[in-house]
């Protein structure tokens, strides 16, 4: 599987964020995108994952590749309902993305929050709240992840996990996060934007 950007132009809210934008990621590739506030990471990311329509240039995938099912969108919310149990999230993502349920307990494992799965969201911390969201990217496995702030909120042991989890990703997939923290993996390029 390959990313292919090409001379990538956005616009939001009536102005441009970015311009000229070009990179390509290969399977086993890290790209991490870099830049001020307001600089275009979120809407390059949306863009990737085809909720924003590039302004000029173009986005193409090559290999198999089915929007539905090929890419994770990790945005800077979470995306957690305070009254639904942290298993319940899971099991609900694992349906969704078209994953068996079963291993969603493992998931929760994963990211450090086993213990805990039958309690609502509404107890988490951020940075547990964060983990719960990061659970999704092992629940049901997908080639390209699209990362905004991975790092949000978590403490040492979290971004060690994040960067362990990314690092095994990227055996077989491509990682694009965008964020302000290193992701704790080499990146194959940095796009500054």
């Amino acid at each position: 599987m390959k990313l292919i950007v090409e001379n990538l132009a956005l616009e939001r809210g009536g102005r441009r964020v970015l311009a000229g934008l070009s990179f390509e990621a290969r399977a086993g590739e890290f790209i991490d995108v870099r830049g001020r506030n307001g600089a275009g990471k979120t809407s390059l990311l949306r863009a990737l994952a085809g909720w924003l329509r590039p302004a000029e240039g173009r986005i193409r995938f090559e290999g198999e590749f089915e929007p539905a099912t090929s890419m994770h969108v990790l945005g800077h919310r979470d995306g957690v309902k305070s009254g639904i149990s942290l298993i319940a999230h899971v099991r609900y993502w694992a349906g969704l993305f078209g994953a068996d349920p079963a291993g969603s307990e493992a998931a929760l494992e994963r990211v450090g929050l086993a213990r805990i799965a039958k309690l609502p969201a509404r107890v988490l911390s951020a940075g547990q709240s964060r983990r719960l969201a990061l659970s999704r990217l092992i629940v049901a496995p997908r080639p390209i992840w699209l990362l905004d702030e991975p790092l949000a909120s978590l403490d040492e042991a979290g971004r060690t996990m994040v960067a362990e989890l990314a690092a095994e990703h990227l055996k077989s997939g491509i990682v694009v996060a965008a964020g302000h923290d290193p992701l704790g993996v080499p990146p194959a390029s940095v796009v500054t934007l």
